[in-house]
């Protein structure tokens, strides 16, 4: 079984049905990225795995135990790290204090993510609401990283950055992929998520339309133009 099984998952807001019958699955060790427009339903698809919004349909399986309907707290202990959209660190907070909320004894150590980050070092006593977008985004996959998940969720990471800094988060991913950590990646940045991705879904109006490899969709301009504006 994969690390992550999604299987036939209807996820719904009130009435508003948003996620119509989706199934996906990250391997062990694996870096996949979900990738579709603004209103496609990936952020409702992190919701829905981190148990933010059930689903009233269908199954989530994480490391061969059925999570779906598990309050958010279980899950995150269960091992699924989440980097949020929007960051959502807790401004007034020093940079420590941030990363250390949530921490739990395991690979990852304050000592570690300080040497992944070397600038969080640096502010490390400096509130988390002073620090540039960038600055924040690693703010954001430190605290997760120290939760010591084993699936690691990353949710629009590239939104709001310069492209330098764009390239930076990337090959933070990319070290993370390469030290053996799941990751599934929510993007609507087409070259960032083929960066670091082995497989690829892209989602339309609540639904899967297409899985391969990042070779493949870069084949497949049909594809690109009509579910990611890509030219």
């Amino acid at each position: 079984m994969p690390q992550l099984l999604v299987d036939g998952v209807h996820t719904y807001y009130g009435e508003s049905h948003v996620l119509h019958g989706v199934s996906l699955t990250v391997e062990a060790g694996e870096a996949v990225a979900l990738l579709g427009r603004n209103g496609a339903g990936k952020t409702t698809m992190i919701r829905s795995i981190v148990g933010f919004t059930p689903p009233r349909e269908g199954r989530v399986v994480f490391d061969g135990d059925p999570i779906d309907g598990w309050p958010p707290y279980r899950i995150a202990r269960r091992g699924v790290a989440l980097v949020p959209q929007g960051r959502r660190i807790f401004a007034p907070l020093s940079v420590k204090e941030n990363l250390t909320l949530g921490a739990r004894a395991d690979g990852w150590t304050l000592d570690r993510v300080f040497d992944l980050f070397p600038r969080l070092r640096e502010r490390q006593e400096q509130a988390g609401g002073t620090l540039s977008g960038g600055e924040q985004q690693m703010l954001a996959i430190g605290r997760a990283l120290l939760t010591n998940g084993r699936l690691l969720l990353l949710d629009e990471p590239s939104e709001g950055l310069a492209p330098v800094i764009v390239r930076e988060i990337g090959g933070i991913v990319e070290g993370l992929k390469g030290q053996g950590l799941s990751i599934m990646l929510v993007e609507q940045n087409y070259h960032l998520a083929l960066r670091v991705a082995d497989r690829v879904y892209v989602m339309n109006k609540g639904r899967i339309v297409y899985e391969g490899t990042p070779a493949r969709l870069e084949a497949d301009d049909d594809v690109k133009r009509r579910y990611l504006g890509v030219a």
